[in-house]
């Protein structure tokens, strides 16, 4: 069997706190220059149909310090969607590469390339869900609070991709999460009832609202995120002035 890894809900809460200890254990052993190559001999293909310098930079950087080798693939570089499927994409990618990366629009095409994927995918970014970003957010708080216990962080901005992916985490490791949105842009509500669902097993509090105020009291952790996403740009103005009241400051 593959594993994938395209939602926070692709590993449990155990699986999620024993990759964040071991991406802990990592960053330790990379600081004291201690060689550690456990993907000696594998190929990691990234494919770019967004871009973006953190994630091609800390995919890239990483998988190779720990003795692998990428391969990057723009939009330019392949024929998807040009002519060749992604199933046969798919298909390709899998026969010369260990596992493959993708950061795309649509979430409905990682779901596409991994039922045709022999290899493991990893999600870099859909418009629905980024679980690597808040991964490595729950691993940044577990290292500034030692745990996840009796914790509340708030989300204020936009109801996109990250607010979604912070619910199902937050909710499989016990932080208690406010997300303050406006109301005609908020998460989706297939996540928000899937965090719900979850929550209600690790006695999680959730609270959806469009008051950032409300959201970030008692707060141990603030969040936010870029406003016009990529793809986005023509409605910009718009969004700023519909979540000015939602910037994180001072005030805030």
């Amino acid at each position: 069997m593959v594993y994938h890894y395209l939602s926070p809900t692709d590993f449990d809460a155990q699986e999620t706190l024993k990759t964040i200890n071991l991406g802990i254990d990592i960053k330790e052993r990379i600081k004291k220059k201690q060689e550690y190559k456990p993907f000696k001999n594998y190929i990691l293909a990234m494919i770019f149909e967004k871009s973006s310098t953190r994630t091609r930079v800390s995919f890239e950087a990483g998988f190779k310090r720990l003795g692998g080798q990428t391969i990057f693939l723009s939009s330019k570089d392949i024929q998807l969607g040009r002519g060749e499927t992604i199933q046969d994409t798919a298909k390709v990618i899998s026969g010369y590469c260990d596992a493959v990366m993708i950061r795309t629009f649509e979430h409905q095409r990682l779901l596409d390339f991994s039922y045709n994927s022999s290899i493991p995918v990893i999600n870099g970014l859909s418009d629905l869900l980024h679980p690597c970003q808040t991964l490595a957010d729950m691993l940044t708080i577990k290292e500034h609070f030692g745990g996840f216990d009796n914790l509340k962080l708030a989300y204020v901005g936009d109801g996109n991709n990250m607010a979604n992916s912070l619910l199902l985490h937050c909710a499989m490791m016990g932080v208690d999460i406010s997300v303050a949105c406006p109301k005609d842009h908020s998460p989706s509500g297939l996540i928000v009832k899937e965090a719900i669902e979850i929550s209600k097993l690790t006695q999680t509090n959730i609270v959806i609202s469009d008051d950032p105020k409300e959201a970030v009291s008692g707060a141990n952790i603030v969040y936010t995120d870029v406003w016009a996403s990529m793809g986005q740009e023509d409605q910009k103005e718009k969004k700023h002035s519909i979540l000015k009241k939602y910037q994180v400051n001072e005030e805030l």
